[in-house]
């Protein structure tokens, strides 16, 4: 077990990192298909893609990867590369005349940080899916997390480095449950077993500088091996928030745009989760997405921005 979301069989990950822009981007990719996915949007800012797809009330019941991306709503391009890449695997929602993927993404804002020229598009999303495996994730200043900030609510002064993580729990009956979060939030990062200091994991030596109040949002996938229908997944996605509440303060604010995707094998027909069973999924959830949020933290890399950098 890696203490990832790839501890979900048939969850892999890829990252396409850009250190010298500053941004990158993430896929989630799933297999073997299908996989079934929901979505929460809570934050007053969001950049998403394929969302309202994922409604229970939609037909579709297929997902074959999730992307989470920087660049803002630039970013949305890496979904297409995703898409491309899944398509030449012949991977993709029958449509009798051509498979069409199904990738759900979601974007965060990191264009203050490095470059703001530079995002992730096609081609990092096609590099993200050659870099994927089911083994560990790398974590920290790597992928949708590249360029992540957090602790812009308190200004300059408190504004320090975000990053991605992952992390993972097994329930007493053997049904897994990951998460992954790119960690981009206005809020401070708490770590409620600490000190309950909003700077637990800064670094005071390291300051970011001034970021503007629309350059936030946490954006996260939850998996697991329960099998669940569309509804229950979606149920699972808005628990799982619980655990960005309980480490990131405030969240859901109308500057972020803060999304969690679900993902889960589809339940046989008739025989989805019992709600004892869902309700345990969801509250793993969000234990195991607010310990990925701290891993973020902790796996990040300092650095300064250049005065030119500063918004």
């Amino acid at each position: 077990m890696h203490d990832a979301i790839t501890d979900v069989p048939g969850i892999r990950v890829g990252h396409d990192t850009d250190l010298t822009a500053l941004t990158g981007c993430t896929v989630i990719l799933c297999d073997p298909q299908p996989t079934l996915g929901g979505v929460d949007v809570r934050g007053g800012a969001p950049g998403t893609r394929e969302t309202d797809l994922l409604s229970p009330l939609c037909t579709v019941n297929e997902v074959h990867a999730v992307v989470l991306t920087g660049g803002s709503a630039f970013g949305l391009a890496a979904a297409t590369g995703v898409m491309q890449a899944l398509e030449a695997q012949g991977i993709g929602y029958d449509t009798g005349v051509a498979r069409v993927p199904i990738v759900p993404a979601a974007v965060l804002f990191d264009l203050g940080v490095g470059r703001a020229d530079v995002r992730p598009d096609a081609a990092s999303g096609a590099r993200a899916v050659a870099s994927a495996t089911n083994g560990p994730v790398a974590q920290g200043s790597v992928g949708a997390g590249t360029g992540a900030t957090v602790g812009k609510i308190g200004g300059p002064a408190s504004t320090r480095r975000g990053g991605l993580g992952s992390a993972s729990a097994t329930l007493p009956d053997g049904t897994v449950v990951g998460a992954i979060v790119a960690v981009n939030a206005l809020g401070n990062v708490i770590d409620p077993d600490a000190d309950d200091q909003p700077t637990a994991f800064a670094d005071p030596d390291q300051p970011l500088g001034a970021m503007g109040p629309m350059t936030n949002t946490t954006i996260a996938v939850v998996a697991t091996s329960a099998r669940l229908d569309k509804a229950q997944a979606t149920k699972v996605a808005q628990m799982a928030h619980d655990g960005l509440a309980r480490v990131i303060r405030p969240i859901h604010t109308p500057f972020d745009g803060d999304v969690v995707f679900a993902l889960a094998l589809p339940a046989p027909d008739a025989l989805p989760a019992n709600a004892g069973d869902l309700t345990e999924v969801g509250a793993v959830a969000a234990d195991t997405l607010a310990r990925a949020v701290l891993k973020a933290i902790r796996a990040a890399v300092s650095f300064v921005l250049a005065p030119s950098m500063v918004l």
